[in-house]
């Protein structure tokens, strides 16, 4: 009986609620991209992971990747956080315009409005959901993260 109810119940979902349908997606379609950082061998993680057209981009600082140094100052730590942002999501073959979605992660309530001119002097035509919070980074001396999603258009 509980196959037949299990069964009954997945047909009704998947004829008459298609929007829960997920996408599929070839596993070869998957391309992780990597900045070369020590911290993506120590955490098991990737700069990017390119997923059909679906680009997911890890948390980022504003570490200068050349010599490892960041500036103590908001406003440069997110210029590098965009440039980073930009060198990855050019490398998958997207722009700044393709964003979907950016979380930012500062040290500080204080971030917020910097914070906010920053986002409209890179992102005010793109307009991207969003998410701010507030909470210690893993990263000494960083004021900001950020955590980016991008869809590329066809």
């Amino acid at each position: 009986m509980k196959r037949i109810t299990i069964l009954v119940l997945n047909l009704c979902l998947l004829n008459f609620i298609p929007a829960i349908q997920a996408e599929t997606t070839d596993l070869r379609e998957r391309t992780l991209i990597s900045s070369g950082s020590k911290w993506e061998d120590l955490a098991a993680y990737s700069r990017a992971v390119v997923d059909g057209d679906w680009i997911f981009i890890s948390g980022t600082a504003g570490i200068n990747p050349k010599d490892g140094s960041m500036s103590d100052n908001f406003d440069d730590q997110m210029d590098q956080i965009f440039k980073i942002l930009e060198s990855t999501l050019a490398e998958a073959g997207a722009t700044l315009k393709d964003l979907v979605r950016v979380r930012c992660y500062i040290v500080d309530r204080k971030y917020v409005l910097p914070m906010s001119n920053k986002l409209h002097q890179y992102l005010d035509d793109v307009r991207p959901a969003s998410l701010a919070i507030v909470t210690q980074l893993p990263i000494e001396g960083a004021l900001i993260e950020i955590e980016a999603t991008a869809r590329k258009r066809k």
